[in-house]
């Protein structure tokens, strides 16, 4: 059996900007309170890119287990206001910790607390790019966390996997790293199973290999199939990424030395430009157009627009410039794109050929209801 390593790990080396995200299961204990020995663990791994000129970024959980027991309850918090409480509570105590650890090692570090609206908003995005740019440049470990005390589910990441990759496409990553309570992706999750070593690009079989992973505790919000859909955007951005056993003794220095460690997710040669990344990961669809066989045809195979001659139905209420999902024939979710027309619009036209759509509506702005410059492909 060949052990060699994949000749990409030896790139990870020269890595000039790495993005770590720890979840809630690596940074507790079996009491479910924040261990103070994994993050000292973390903070020395982190200090050791630092040592090799390689710029970093953390993004943590851990936030809502830590303020748990400060709210007197014995486990995980439950509803909305007791998570977004606990969250207030645990973040100002977890910075403290990171904060200790660092200055012990001459280094310090800065909270970053972010909301979908941060990505979703150009002058936003932009605004916190260069507050990254700037702490980075000085040396400083910018630590992430979804701002839990206020997000609600419109404006949440939904996890701090979901969360890392936003992270790592906003900065232009050259890592991905992550680290889990799971020591890589399985086959099966079996006692004498090693983790499959290299991923070129995931499918629907990875997703079926998740369905029967246990990645963490019971605090944990994000499982293996969280995990997978993130690592998938970051490599669509052209991101390696490595999802590795963050309770291992000096993982994240292994891994940067270029060991087998873990599970390596390739990077996607047909990289998304910024754009089509910002349309498929970043905006919330508003609702979504179905369309028939033909219409799949053109826009799957042949990479052309949506015109409305192909469309059969139509769900939600959004306007021209909004995100919707394209849906084939089958139900499934093919594509995503920006609407030159509104909801009302397209019911209006929809089965229509494009000289018709004047006659509909009483003018006719495109031809097209979603451009193919507006238009990305769901793999």
């Amino acid at each position: 059996m060949n052990t060699r390593p994949h000749p990409f790990r030896a790139r990870l080396g020269k890595s000039r900007r790495v993005v770590v995200k720890v979840g809630s299961g690596v940074l507790t204990g079996s009491d479910q309170r924040l261990n103070r020995d994994r993050v000292s663990s973390l903070v020395e791994g982190l200090s050791s890119l630092l040592e090799r000129g390689m710029q970093t970024v953390l993004v943590t959980s851990g936030a809502v287990a830590t303020g748990a027991p400060v709210m007197g309850l014995a486990g995980r918090a439950k509803s909305i206001p007791q998570k977004q409480a606990c969250a207030a509570i645990g973040q100002t105590l977890l910075m403290a910790l990171y904060e200790e650890q660092f200055a012990r090692r001459d280094r310090h570090s800065a909270q970053i607390l972010l909301t979908q609206d941060d990505v979703r908003s150009r002058e936003r995005y932009l605004n916190a790019r260069n507050t990254f740019e700037t702490l980075l440049s000085s040396g400083v470990v910018p630590i992430v966390n979804e701002n839990d005390s206020v997000a609600v589910s419109e404006i949440k990441f939904g996890d701090n996997d979901n969360l890392s990759a936003e992270v790592a496409a906003l900065v232009g990553a050259d890592l991905l790293l992550i680290l889990s309570t799971a020591d890589g992706l399985y086959e099966k999750f079996e006692p004498d199973q090693r983790p499959i070593p290299v991923v070129d690009r995931i499918a629907s079989i990875h997703f079926d290999y998740a369905r029967d992973h246990l990645t963490g505790a019971s605090i944990s919000t994000g499982g293996m199939k969280s995990k997978l859909m993130a690592i998938r955007k970051a490599n669509q951005y052209g991101i390696p990424a490595v999802l590795a056993g963050g309770l291992k003794d000096h993982i994240i220095q292994a891994v940067i030395a270029g060991k087998e460690e873990g599970t390596l997710f390739l990077p996607c040669e047909d990289k998304l430009s910024a754009r089509k990344y910002w349309i498929l990961h970043t905006l919330s669809p508003k609702g979504s157009i179905s369309v028939d066989a033909g219409a799949l045809r053109a826009v799957k195979q042949q990479g052309r627009s949506l015109l409305p001659i192909g469309i059969t139905a139509v769900e939600g209420s959004f306007r021209s410039g909004n995100s919707v999902r394209i849906i084939g024939p089958d139900g499934g979710e093919i594509a995503r794109g920006l609407t030159y027309y509104s909801s009302q619009e397209v019911i209006a036209i929809k089965g229509c050929r494009t000289d018709e759509i004047e006659s509909k509506l009483g003018y006719r702005y495109y031809d097209e209801v979603v451009h193919r410059d507006n238009l990305v492909l769901v793999i």
